[in-house]
């Protein structure tokens, strides 16, 4: 089984390990940095994305491994769009519920739980030690940062970034793009496109 990842980055390196532990017996990488960029740690970067493109029927699976969520979100649906086999990376000692649900694209890291009638759309990131707890709704492209913790009913809106051990209280809403500050409490919904931080979380940025 052969991995194409796109994106040789230090997300990258963790999505490649991970799909190593599930089986997969090559992992490529290809990043628009080549050819400056040869190597990403132990992996060979073979090309670009118009390589990749080229080659995109030589691979098993193929998963986009960059950190910005619109820039995920635009590299994914043009790789869909030419008919890659897009794959979910879920680490080994992930605790993912039979009831749950993961999209295309997702990726989700080492003692991630994800619990019952959870649903994490395409491209999202469920990132080291996070948490997304029962009927949570993580939208496509948005990404749970390591040891934070979404409780039970959450609306992750689309590209919305919940910071590394950021808690997130029961059946709230983050808007589409919104960012929750690492460590933050949030306690009242937060509006698409803001920025909050604290404990309590409060607006940054409208």
């Amino acid at each position: 089984m052969h991995l194409a990842v796109l994106g040789a980055s230090g997300h990258g390196k963790v999505v490649a390990d991970a799909a190593e532990l599930l089986g997969w017996g090559s992992v490529t990488f290809f990043d628009d940095a080549w050819p400056t960029l040869k190597n990403n740690g132990p992996w060979a970067v073979d090309g670009d994305t118009t390589w990749l493109l080229d080659r995109i029927t030589d691979f098993d699976g193929v998963i986009v491994a960059i950190g910005s969520n619109h820039i995920r979100a635009e590299k994914q649906k043009h790789l869909g769009d030419a008919g890659a086999k897009l794959a979910t990376i879920v680490h080994p000692s992930a605790v993912i519920s039979s009831h749950a649900s993961l999209g295309e694209g997702v990726v989700v890291f080492g003692n991630a739980v994800v619990n019952a009638c959870a649903v994490v759309g395409a491209g999202a990131i469920v990132n080291t030690g996070a948490v997304i707890e029962h009927d949570c709704i993580v939208g496509e492209f948005a990404h749970v940062s390591p040891n934070a913790a979404l409780a039970g009913g959450v609306n992750l809106g689309r590209e919305a970034w919940v910071g590394a051990c950021a808690s997130v209280r029961q059946l709230l809403t983050v808007g589409t793009g919104a960012v929750v500050g690492m460590g933050s409490v949030v306690t009242r919904n937060v509006p698409p496109g803001a920025t909050v931080m604290g404990n309590p979380a409060k607006t940054l940025s409208p």
